[in-house]
């Protein structure tokens, strides 16, 4: 990886037997992608904060997570910030796939917002499974379907919807597995890609049509369908 982690060496047989049980991508492997996996993959833990990749690094490996949370995310010549996604147990990420099979750096930023447990592919030996192995070719394939799909999502929402829309969407999504949500108007703003101000103000128009109740550092949602609010 390109920021320095602590890792271990080959996989000792109980933490791949845990391994199996977290990626389906080894239940349906044939047992000479097994081996080689336990041989090539090292352990990772990332502690929260850590950025597993700036823009413009270059790419030697790629995690797959067993634990915790990655945000990808750009930021823009304005300093603004838009995630793009986040990836978690048994999931990988797509811009390091991409990057390691153009050989191209790192086009983002990614960073470890929960503690994460990783098993770490060298660059050389994903682009040699991707040629050898069908399961693995499947995986990663699969990878940049599911991924894409996302993206494109992203892509239509930032161009085409209404950053009020999208804000009511993001704040329903959000409270449907925590409400009040504990987020503040800057972390808002980064994950829509707008700016602190913008983000404020449409709170507060939100908060005087009665939908959500705003106070420092959380917001809850006051009406149970506020993504279908326009």
């Amino acid at each position: 990886m390109a920021r320095k982690l602590g890792t271990k060496n080959m996989l000792e047989p109980s933490q791949l037997q845990r391994i199996r049980a977290s990626l389906p991508l080894l239940q349906l492997a044939d047992e000479s992608l097994v081996r080689e996996f336990q041989h090539a993959a090292t352990f990772a833990r990332i502690p929260a904060g850590h950025d597993v990749f700036l823009e413009g690094d270059r790419v030697d490996g790629i995690a797959l997570l067993l634990s915790g949370v990655v945000r990808v995310y750009k930021i823009g010549e304005t300093g603004r910030e838009i995630t793009l996604y986040r990836f978690g147990l048994g999931q990988s990420c797509i811009l390091t796939a991409n990057a390691i099979l153009s050989q191209n750096t790192f086009p983002a930023i990614a960073t470890v917002e929960q503690e994460a447990e990783a098993i770490i592919i060298p660059s050389e030996k994903f682009r040699e499974w991707v040629k050898r192995h069908d399961a693995w070719r499947e995986f990663v394939f699969d990878l940049l379907s599911q991924r894409l799909a996302s993206v494109m999502t992203l892509v239509d929402e930032v161009a085409f919807r209404r950053m009020d829309a999208r804000l009511a969407s993001f704040l329903a999504a959000r409270a449907r597995v925590q409400n009040p949500i504990r987020i503040t108007h800057a972390e808002i703003a980064s994950e829509l890609g707008s700016s602190r101000e913008v983000i404020s103000r449409l709170l507060e128009d939100l908060s005087a049509r009665g939908l959500v109740n705003v106070s420092r550092g959380q917001v809850e949602v006051l009406e149970a369908d506020l993504g279908s609010v326009d």
